[in-house]
């Protein structure tokens, strides 16, 4: 798994377990539901920017979401 599959990984397992539609994270972080999932999935690459509102919309630290996703990396 790469990075970027990893990070999405870690951003949809923690949006399922707040109980969050796609649809409802965007528009709590001020993007388009298609870069949510395109995080999701692996097939886009967000800026450290996006990175922290996706975080804060989620309600954990970036860091978090990283260490999730490295876990990830070494399966």
């Amino acid at each position: 798994m790469d990075i970027k599959a990893a990070f999405g990984k870690a951003v949809k397992l923690r949006r399922v377990e707040i109980d969050l539609s796609q649809e409802d994270m965007a528009n709590s972080a001020g993007m388009a539901r298609s870069f949510i999932s395109k995080v999701e999935r692996g097939d886009a690459n967000p800026s450290v920017t996006s990175v922290k509102k996706i975080a804060d919309t989620l309600g954990v630290l970036p860091s978090d979401l990283w260490l999730k996703a490295e876990g990830y990396l070494s399966k």
